[in-house]
């Protein structure tokens, strides 16, 4: 699925994320903020979690593609959509299309997360299976597109997923007040990119702060190059950010200067670990990559008060073992 179609191309601005907050209040979930004295004192500073894992469909995800859907005219409607994902995204286009009576399609790769793809099936989906690549995901989107007519609703460049990724932050700087830094997990960068939106339109002080994981940091690279790197093999046990850095998304992020820090898997793991045990929170990989970032820098938060968001929830049990045993 290439990034070249329109929706993909714009850049949202902030009335976007402000007209996504509306058109998507009547089903997402406001989510909550958690707060934990243990891990404050752990951390050296003052967190605030956004609890995106509690949003409907188990992600943050859900805004963004909520947004996509209300968004299309009765004719692209009729269409239908399609999509491409390793699980959250195509579990979330399902679910709000299922609001909507809109037909829903998902390319799915070998290899995703068994509880991701039964929900994206669950929610509605018709599933279309590829190989585990990027390549692969957008021919058989393509292929997808091309049989039915569908609308393209891309999991990270589409700037109505972009611009309702950003509600997440509007929520949390619009009822906690400024942070000294706002930290979200990046992968494809939609979150990030939606952030950034909220960031700078209501508390251009607050750092923004990328967690990605050392093995999947291309876009630490990119902006450090000040040009997207596409090349890179992601070796992580964060399925949900192994994605390559969207084009519109790095141009956001680079204009808006985020900060990346990059994080070593069995952080992660450790830092899922302890969520569960002081907050009693099932977060996955790819959401505790944020609150990692946090606890394995303490010099760089050391008395702040910081938001981090948990961005998902979806993680399989059966292999909560395993994943525990990497921490």
């Amino acid at each position: 699925m290439s990034e070249t179609t329109p929706h993909a191309t714009a850049l949202p601005d902030f009335e976007a994320v402000l007209s996504a907050a509306a058109r998507i209040a009547p089903h997402a979930h406001v989510t909550p903020v958690l707060r934990s004295r243990s891990l404050d004192a752990l951390a050296g500073c003052e967190l605030h979690l956004k609890a995106e894992h509690l949003q409907r469909a188990g992600a943050f995800k859900f805004r963004g593609a909520c947004n996509a859907i209300w968004s299309l005219t009765e004719a692209e409607a009729a269409r239908g959509v399609v999509t491409h994902s390793s699980g959250n995204h195509g579990a979330a286009l399902a679910l709000a299309a299922r609001t909507r009576g809109v037909a829903c399609h998902v390319v799915v790769p070998e290899g995703a997360v068994a509880a991701k793809v039964a929900a994206i099936e669950a929610y509605g989906a018709v599933l279309h299976r590829c190989a585990a690549t990027i390549e692969a995901r957008e021919a058989r989107c393509a292929q997808v597109q091309a049989e039915t007519g569908a609308e393209l609703v891309h999991p990270y460049t589409d700037h109505r997923v972009i611009a309702g990724q950003g509600t997440a932050a509007l929520e949390l700087l619009s009822n906690n007040g400024a942070f000294d830094a706002l930290v979200v997990p990046v992968g494809g960068g939609g979150l990030a990119g939606g952030t950034a939106l909220s960031v700078a339109a209501l508390s251009p002080t607050t750092r923004l702060i990328l967690a990605e994981p050392s093995g999947a940091a291309e876009t630490w690279a990119s902006l450090q190059q000040g040009e997207r790197v596409t090349r890179f093999t992601p070796d992580t046990i964060c399925d949900g950010l192994r994605g390559t850095l969207g084009d519109p998304n790095f141009r956001m992020l680079h204009q808006h200067r985020a900060e990346v820090l990059r994080v070593d898997d069995r952080d992660t793991v450790a830092a899922m670990r302890l969520l569960w045990q002081r907050t009693k929170q099932i977060i996955e990989p790819s959401s505790a990559v944020a609150l990692a970032a946090v606890l394995t820098n303490g010099d760089l938060f050391a008395g702040q008060r910081v938001g981090i968001v948990l961005s998902g929830g979806n993680v399989d049990p059966d292999a909560l073992p395993a994943l525990f045993a990497r921490g």
